[in-house]
C-alpha cells in the first residue's frame, strides 16, 4: 500500500516521511533504500495519529515546505482527479491554514459537525473508534489533508499542548484539531471524487471492499 502511495503522489510530493513501527525498521530501511525522496522515522508508543504526524517535526523542520500533506497508509482509493484538485487549492494564492476534501456518504466512520449559521464553519468531529453517535448520512475524510508550515507549527506548539486523549481509544487524536483549527483560522474543503476514497482498512470487511475497488481502478487506468 506504502508503494502505491508513493506513485499516487510522485507528480505533487517532492519528500516523504513514513512513520514506522520501531520493530520493523529494518525491513523499512530495506525496502525503501533506493528511495531517495523517502525519511523514517519510528513512534515508539502507539500513543495516536497526533504523536505519529510530530514525529516528522526535524525533517519538516529542515525542509521548511510550502505545503504539508498528510495522508494514512491504507487510504490508497483517492482518485488523481482529487489530488489534483488538492495540489491546486495549495499552491493558490488564496491557500488556506488547512485544505482537504471530504465526501457525504452513508454509514460514516468520521463527521464533521457544521454550524449552518457561520457559513458552515466546521465546529465539531464524531468519530466512530471513540463510540461516538454516528449518524445514517454523514460528511467523511477521505485520509487526506494539506496544511502550511504555520499550521504544523500550530499543531506542535498549541493544540498538541493541550489535546484530551480519545474517550475509546485513550489515543491523543489528529482529527480534532481540525474543529480547533477552523475556531480561528480559515479551513477549506472540497468534495472529494467518489465515496470510495473514503475506504480505510478497519476491519477485514473493509479489506475486502476496498480490493474490489482498487481493482476497478486498475482497470479503468
Amino acid at each position: 500500500m506504502i508503494d502505491r502511495l508513493l506513485l499516487m503522489y510522485a507528480n505533487y510530493v517532492d519528500h516523504y516521511v513514513i512513520v514506522v513501527n520501531p520493530d520493523d525498521i529494518e525491513t523499512a530501511l530495506t525496502h525503501f533504500q533506493q528511495h531517495q525522496n523517502v525519511r523514517l522515522v519510528t513512534q515508539s508508543e502507539q500513543s495516536g495519529m497526533l504523536d505519529a504526524i510530530l514525529t516528522a517535526r526535524d525533517v519538516v523542520s529542515k525542509v521548511n515546505p510550502q505545503s504539508i500533506w498528510i495522508t494514512w497508509c491504507d487510504q490508497v482509493a483517492v482518485r488523481q482527479e482529487t489530488i489534483r484538485r488538492l495540489a491546486e487549492y495549495t499552491n493558490s494564492a488564496s491557500q488556506t491554514f488547512m485544505t482537504f476534501p471530504t465526501i457525504v456518504k452513508r454509514d460514516p466512520y468520521i463527521h464533521f459537525e457544521r454550524d449552518r449559521d457561520r457559513d458552515d464553519k466546521i465546529v465539531g468531529i464524531l468519530q466512530r473508534r471513540e463510540g461516538d453517535n454516528m449518524p445514517d448520512v454523514g460528511e467523511n475524510d477521505v485520509g487526506l489533508f494539506a496544511m502550511t508550515m504555520a499550521t504544523y507549527y500550530l499543531l506542535e506548539h498549541g493544540y498538541a499542548q493541550a489535546v484530551a486523549r480519545g474517550r475509546a481509544t485513550a489515543e491523543r487524536n489528529f482529527l480534532p484539531f481540525i474543529p480547533w483549527l477552523a475556531g480561528f483560522q480559515p479551513i477549506s474543503t472540497f468534495t472529494a471524487t467518489d465515496a470510495t476514497e473514503a475506504i480505510g482498512v478497519n476491519t477485514a470487511g473493509d479489506a475486502e471492499k476496498l480490493a474490489a475497488v482498487m481493482a476497478n481502478i486498475d482497470h479503468e487506468s
